[in-house]
């Protein structure tokens, strides 16, 4: 049995080190709650700027909003070492969003950390939504890999990459037991969505949506969620303020589900549908070998 918790939070506008301290302080509380896994929003480490258009038009740019994008670069994270710490200090399966940055661009990221504070992975969201591709990069298939936690196989899609069908089916088809959903969704929509992946996947969805009241960065109301793989909701969602939903799951749960329902096995009619998947790491540069 597994105990999860999901963090409700929102980011302090640029101020990373303010929000890691805040993410730290929430989960010494989950893990005091008796939680093994935490999953924290999208972009909560490095901020999710709701509402900035970084002074972009069709064919201009101004210099205040380039100073600004430089401002919110400088809060991104080049390594992950401080979540890390988070995870090594708290004993938790650490799993959560971050801006991530790589030379000269921004990517909206999700990494995955054991307790002993090891990066285990990462994924970089693949489609950034609407203006989020002003100042995030697109992620490759090189990081859309689950990985083995001891509970089953875990892995992340990062907001509306949910409402990606190839997306959530690469998942499936590398046995995810355990679905993280970071994101900053507060739409009615959301639940009713995390609902039928669960379903669909037959697997648990941890659903843990960013919270904030206001501000520079604007309001999002939150709505995380834990849900089974049944579709019945097991804690949330959580509206209207920060916090942390617990539950204790039965990840052996996901082969009962399996028993009528497996999209990536007996119920996928690979004779009608095939779908490829390219994992290679895509660079501008390659090297050629001597």
């Amino acid at each position: 049995m597994l105990r999860a918790a999901v963090l409700q939070l929102g980011s302090i506008p640029w101020d990373t080190p303010a929000t890691l301290s805040r993410l730290h302080a929430f989960a010494r509380e989950a893990r005091a709650g008796g939680a093994e896994l935490l999953v924290f929003p999208e972009a909560l480490i490095g901020g999710y700027p709701k509402g900035m258009d970084f002074g972009a038009r069709v064919g201009q740019r101004s210099d205040e909003g380039r100073a600004q994008f430089r401002r919110y670069a400088d809060g991104a994270l080049t390594g992950f070492s401080a979540v890390g710490e988070i995870a090594r200090d708290t004993g938790l399966w650490l799993v959560g969003g971050v801006i991530e940055r790589d030379g000269g661009t921004l990517y909206c990221t999700v990494t995955y950390h054991a307790p002993d504070g090891t990066l285990t992975g990462k994924h970089r969201k693949v489609m950034p939504t609407g203006m989020e591709r002003l100042i995030w990069g697109f992620g490759d298939g090189s990081t859309l890999r689950a990985i083995d936690t001891p509970w089953g196989r875990l892995g992340a899609a990062i907001c509306w990459e949910n409402y990606m069908p190839q997306l959530r089916l690469a998942m499936y088809a590398q046995g995810v037991q355990l679905y993280c959903a970071p994101t900053v969704d507060e739409r009615d929509t959301w639940l009713p969505s995390m609902r039928h992946i669960a379903m669909e996947g037959r697997c648990f969805v941890l659903s843990a949506v960013q919270y904030t009241a206001g501000g520079e960065w604007g309001s999002i109301a939150g709505g995380s969620v834990i849900v089974d793989p049944f579709g019945h909701i097991l804690a949330g969602p959580l509206r209207d303020g920060e916090g942390l939903l617990f539950a204790d799951l039965d990840v052996a749960r996901t082969m009962e589900g399996k028993f009528d329902l497996d999209v990536a096995g007996h119920y996928s009619r690979p004779d009608l549908f095939r779908l490829l998947v390219n994992e290679k790491v895509l660079a501008a540069v390659d090297k050629m070998e001597e």
